[in-house]
């Protein structure tokens, strides 16, 4: 009866060379002086690293646009978490009551635009978890490092307006692929949700700039004269 073979991990391009007992051709081509049997356990470990398709492969090669609208969605789902805290911060830090308003009326926006990224969830099928996002983390460490070293000066209010522009930014970019996307996969109900949001971005933008105009930037070039 037939002893069995066990059975190895799939390779790719790795194939058996019938070889001299003193020379043997590596998967490269390359002629080697050793026999098979004596090759060291690093010539062992480099042939299974580059001829073995792992299962992290398989995977990856199955990524479609639903998958990066899904990563996305937690992407601006974890921003926008984290902005409410950094709004709080901006308010309690600013010093025109003009500009502590226009955040704290931000807050509120920021809080039904988390309400909306849950029903577009809720429309893909799945569940409301943000993904950790390096570049909101680094953006909103800039605003509380701008309202350390500028507390108490009269160019806190223009640094804090600038800090809260470049998240408006971040939002209005993400805002605005996702919105693409959910009309490319046929996301009906998704596009109004993102369009509305897109639109708050964009009025926060435009009255942080007219802050920004008419007051901030006034009052800290002023005291530079």
């Amino acid at each position: 009866m037939p002893s069995r073979i066990p059975r190895r991990a799939p390779t790719i391009g790795l194939r058996l060379v019938p070889a001299a007992p003193e020379v043997w051709s590596d998967p490269s081509g390359r002629a080697m002086t050793k026999h098979p049997t004596m090759l060291t356990q690093a010539h062992r470990n480099a042939a299974e690293h580059l001829f073995t398709l792992s299962e992290k492969d398989f995977i990856m090669a199955d990524k479609t646009l639903d998958d990066l609208f899904h990563d996305t969605l937690r992407d601006i789902f974890y921003a926008e978490k984290k902005i409410l805290k950094g709004l709080t911060k901006m308010a309690r830090a600013a010093q025109l009551p003009e500009l502590k308003a226009a955040f704290e009326k931000h807050y509120d926006e920021t809080e039904g635009q988390v309400e909306r990224l849950e029903k577009v969830f809720d429309i893909i099928g799945k569940r409301a978890r943000g993904k950790t996002c390096p570049a909101i983390d680094g953006i909103l460490e800039e605003g509380d490092e701008i309202a350390s070293d500028y507390k108490g000066t009269s160019a806190l209010d223009a640094g804090l307006v600038s800090a809260a522009q470049a998240v408006e930014h971040y939002e209005i970019a993400r805002y605005g692929t996702l919105r693409r996307w959910a009309q490319m996969l046929g996301l009906t109900d998704a596009v109004s949700l993102l369009e509305a949001t897109l639109a708050e971005e964009s009025a926060t933008d435009e009255a942080l700039s007219a802050l920004a105009e008419q007051m901030a930037n006034e009052k800290a070039a002023d005291a530079a004269a």
